[in-house]
């Protein structure tokens, strides 16, 4: 028995859908480099002395810390709250920014408890 040809024509139309169904849903979640950008520190931290681990998990938020300076992506709570769990965890904040912006030092004494 030999296959006719609108069945053959058929599987191919039918594989070429499956085929180009399955490159569009690869392109449409493959990651872009806005999305790679997004994903980089936007906490920094400088302590008043130098962590004791490179790595440290605060509240479920990993930082990286390399001497003084502790990284972090962004967190679910403000600022101040991070900055808080951070003196209490890490030690004395000396300086600490969210996306580039430096807090201010009465903020940054309420995070270290004064």
């Amino acid at each position: 028995m030999t296959a006719s040809p609108l069945r053959i024509r058929n599987f191919s139309a039918i594989g070429l859908a499956l085929a180009w169904t399955s490159l569009t849903f690869g392109a449409a979640i493959a990651p872009t480099p806005a999305e790679s950008r997004a994903n980089g520190p936007f906490y920094t931290v400088e302590l008043a002395t130098p962590a004791t681990e490179a790595r440290t998990i605060i509240s479920g938020q990993v930082w990286q810390c390399d001497g003084n300076v502790c990284l972090s992506g962004k967190g679910t709570s403000r600022p101040i709250i991070i900055c808080k769990r951070v003196a209490r965890e890490l030690g004395e904040v000396t300086k600490f920014a969210a996306d580039g912006e430096e807090m201010a030092a009465e903020d940054i004494a309420s995070c270290n408890g004064n």
